[in-house]
C-alpha cells in the first residue's frame, strides 16, 4: 500500500486502544474489498438484479457502527453493503443472499438492497428512499417505550433529506425526545445531480429547526465519525432525545451499476477525493505514523481481508437456491 500521497487523520489517536485502531481499519478494508468483489461477480453475470456500492463512504459505516452496542438498532439504504458488514454482517451470508441462494440473511429473496439481519439490531436495507427514516423513529419509540436503553441509528443520503418524511420523523422524535440519530451520508450527489442543484440551505439547520442538536462533520476521517456519533448515542441513550450528523463523503462509483460513463461529474474531481481523502489510506498512514502498524503489517492484513472475502464468496457460491415451493414464504407479515 502507497501511503505518500496520503496524509494522517486529524483526530487524535493517542486516547485508543491499538486493538480498537487496528479493528477500525480492517473493517473498512473488509468493506472495500467485498464491495470490489461484488462489482468484479456484477461483470461476470453472477449477482442477478442490482447493486449499489458505497466505496469511499466506509469510515461512515465503521465510525457510527462501532460506537454502537449489538442491540442497538440500524435502518440502511439501497447503498447499505457498508452499514450491514459494520453492524456484524457475516460475509459469507451476504455473498449468498446477493447471489439468491438459501444461506443468505433473506433466504436469497432480498438481494443486494434488502437485506436485514435483526439479530444485531439491523432492520434492514431499503430499496425506497428515506423509508429507513420513520422506521428508525419507531424503533426508538419501541425501545423508549420499553424502558430499554436500545438506540436507534438511520443511515440516509444527501438525496433523501428532501423527503418529508424526514421532517415528520424529526418532529416526532424531538417532541417525544427518543433516542434516535439521524445520518446523513452527503456524498455530493443524487442519483445523477449535485447536491447543491436540489437542496437548499444549510442541511444541518433542518436539525435545529426541531431543537434537534445538528452536527456536520468529515465523513472521510473514521475517528472524527466515532467521536460525532459516540456524542450523540450518549445523548440518545441518557433519554435526551435525537441527534442529527451530516456527514460529508464520496462514492467512487457510479450511483448504480449502469451508471458507468458518470458524465455528470469530471475524473479529475474523482481522482481527487480517492487521492487526497480516502479513508482507508488516511487511516493506514495514521496507524503507522502513530507507530500502530508497520507497512508489512498492513499487508498481512489486506491479505487476510482478501483470503477472508474469497472464502466468502465460495460460502455464497456453494449455497443451494431456494426451493420453489418456498416462493410465498417470508413474503408477507403475520
Amino acid at each position: 500500500m502507497d501511503l505518500a500521497t496520503s496524509k494522517p487523520e486529524a483526530a487524535p489517536a493517542a486516547r485508543y486502544e491499538k486493538t480498537f485502531l487496528v479493528n477500525l481499519y480492517r473493517q473498512m478494508l473488509s468493506i472495500r474489498e467485498f464491495e470490489e468483489q461484488v462489482q468484479d461477480l456484477y461483470n461476470r453475470t453472477l449477482i442477478p438484479g442490482i447493486a449499489h456500492l458505497s466505496c469511499g463512504q466506509e469510515a461512515v459505516a465503521v465510525g457510527v457502527c462501532s460506537a454502537l452496542q449489538s442491540d442497538d438498532y440500524i435502518t440502511s439504504t439501497h447503498r447499505g453493503h457498508g452499514h450491514c458488514l459494520a453492524k456484524g454482517a457475516d460475509m459469507g451470508k451476504m455473498f449468498a443472499e446477493l447471489f439468491g441462494k438459501v444461506d443468505g440473511y433473506c433466504r436469497g429473496k432480498g438481494g443486494s438492497m434488502h437485506i436485514a439481519n435483526q439479530d444485531v439490531g439491523n432492520l434492514g436495507a431499503n430499496a425506497i428512499v428515506g423509508a429507513g427514516m420513520s422506521l428508525a423513529t419507531g424503533a426508538a419509540l419501541s425501545a423508549k417505550l420499553q424502558k430499554t436503553t436500545r438506540v436507534s441509528v438511520c443511515f440516509f443520503g444527501d438525496g433523501a433529506l428532501n423527503q418529508g418524511i424526514l421532517l415528520e420523523s424529526m418532529n416526532m422524535a424531538a417532541l417525544w425526545r427518543l433516542p434516535v440519530i439521524y445520518v446523513c451520508e452527503n456524498n455530493q450527489y443524487g442519483e445523477y445531480l449535485p447536491m447543491e442543484r436540489v437542496t437548499a440551505g444549510d442541511v444541518a439547520k433542518r436539525g435545529e429547526a426541531f431543537d434537534i442538536p445538528s452536527t456536520k462533520a468529515d465523513g472521510m476521517n473514521v475517528l472524527t465519525v466515532y467521536e460525532c456519533a459516540q456524542r450523540a448515542i450518549s445523548r440518545a441513550r441518557t433519554g435526551q432525545g435525537p441527534s442529527f450528523l451530516v456527514l460529508d463523503t464520496y462514492r467512487y462509483y457510479g450511483h448504480g451499476m449502469s451508471d458507468r460513463n458518470r458524465a455528470y461529474r469530471s475524473r479529475e474531481e474523482e481522482r481527487h477525493w480517492r487521492e487526497t481523502r480516502d479513508p482507508i489510506m488516511r487511516f493506514a498512514a495514521l496507524l503507522v505514523e502513530n507507530g500502530h502498524l508497520t507497512t508489512k503489517n498492513l499487508e498481512l492484513i489486506q491479505a487476510e481481508v482478501r483470503e477472508e472475502t474469497l472464502a466468502a464468496i465460495e460460502f455464497g457460491t456453494n449455497s443451494p437456491f431456494p426451493k420453489p415451493e418456498e416462493v410465498a414464504q417470508h413474503v408477507y407479515a403475520d
